[in-house]
């Protein structure tokens, strides 16, 4: 079993699937243990915080001069510098309704970003007609945002269910999640950018071999996406979507399928692409990685950062083997794969729907020297 040893709290749970029909990958929850002691632990694995005191904390990428970037919910966008030290004065400051589970979402940096300092971002926002999300091109300039340009809007928004994540791709289109905004019937319109998952190019136009012409919808029927990565090897896309009473997703994506929400949640009856793996009951899975480097032992397994469950899971993509390889810290939104083979983890106590410990909310950092 691989195993993380973080210096706070940990606690190691082991729960097997296997990745067959959803209804043979229905597994419960592992019940969290907070404030475990490892003092007498024996691992050449740790955990860090490398900041604290944050305002929600959404989304986190790395770039490959060192910094790590990451939002918060509030509007403000920052950076931890090379150095290991979080910049006091934010990179960019975004004017963002947070509302409900809206406000400043998504980040990802171009795949070129060292050259040409692009980041994007995805936010919420009201005008007179309504709640909208949308993203928007930013360029940095010596950790300040120097220029913008909107490249997609109208996407709908809401209170809840607004998706948020987006990642590029190895093809280098940005793909992005959106939510239903509660209107379960969007997520199968295909006229409507709620509830998919989307595709552009890196300047906002619709690539031309997109599924549906014309449309940046690359595939649909999804309630609340929070979670996008690919297999390195293998280059599928993976989701985490959230289900309306359990039925958790993990879906593997492929373009113009339909993934069935609201009509089937966890179904295997062929109408529609049935999930990779189903969660009752509910454990939230939000931000998911898929690790290239063998350093810390979790390459090629898929991990989550799950709210509901308060823990990092792995599964083992070819065993089904599912492990907690981390609990004690509450919510947890997002996890990123360091350029060092470390994992970045956000904290998300202070939503609204956690219990805020002490200094939340926080960035982890489990290493292995």
């Amino acid at each position: 079993m691989k195993l993380v040893v973080p210096i706070v709290a940990v606690v190691v749970l082991s729960v097997v699937t296997f990745l067959r029909s959803p209804s043979d990958t229905t597994i419960p929850i592992p019940q969290p243990i907070f404030n475990s002691s490892i003092n007498n632990a024996s691992s050449d694995k740790g955990i860090a915080v490398i900041a604290e005191n944050l305002q929600t904390p959404w989304s986190i990428v790395l770039s490959k001069d060192g910094r790590v970037f990451f939002t918060e919910r509030i509007g403000t966008i920052r950076v931890i510098n090379a150095n290991g030290t979080l910049a006091h004065d934010p990179v960019g400051y975004i004017r963002v309704d947070q509302v409900g589970e809206g406000g400043l979402l998504g980040i990802d940096l171009h795949p070129n970003f060292t050259s040409n300092h692009k980041i994007y971002i995805y936010h919420t926002y009201s005008n007179s007609s309504g709640i909208y999300n949308r993203v928007m091109l930013l360029v940095e300039n010596e950790n300040k945002i120097v220029d913008s340009q909107i490249i997609l809007d109208g996407i709908p928004g809401g209170r809840f269910h607004d998706g948020g994540r987006l990642k590029f791709g190895p093809d280098n289109k940005l793909y992005i999640s959106t939510g239903d905004t509660g209107i379960a019937e969007l997520s199968q319109n295909k006229s409507s950018l709620a509830g998919k998952i989307l595709r552009i190019n890196d300047d906002g136009t619709i690539p031309i071999d997109n599924p549906f012409p014309g449309s940046a919808v690359y595939a649909y029927g999804f309630r609340n996406v929070q979670g996008l990565t690919w297999h390195p090897e293998t280059r599928k896309l993976y989701a985490s979507d959230h289900g309306a009473t359990g039925n958790d997703e993990i879906n593997i994506v492929r373009a113009g399928l339909n993934y069935g929400w609201p009509y089937e949640e966890c179904s295997n009856d062929g109408k529609y692409s049935a999930p990779l793996i189903c969660f009752n009951p509910s454990i939230a899975p939000s931000g998911i990685a898929i690790p290239k480097s063998s350093k810390l032992g979790y390459d090629g397994d898929l991990l989550l950062a799950t709210l509901k469950g308060s823990q990092l899971r792995s599964i083992d993509l070819y065993s089904g083997e599912q492990n907690n390889i981390l609990v004690g810290y509450g919510r947890l939104r997002d996890v990123v794969e360091g350029n060092n083979g470390s994992l970045f983890i956000l904290t998300s106590n202070t939503d609204g729907r956690g219990l805020i410990q002490e200094n939340d909310d926080k960035i982890l950092r489990i290493f292995k020297d």
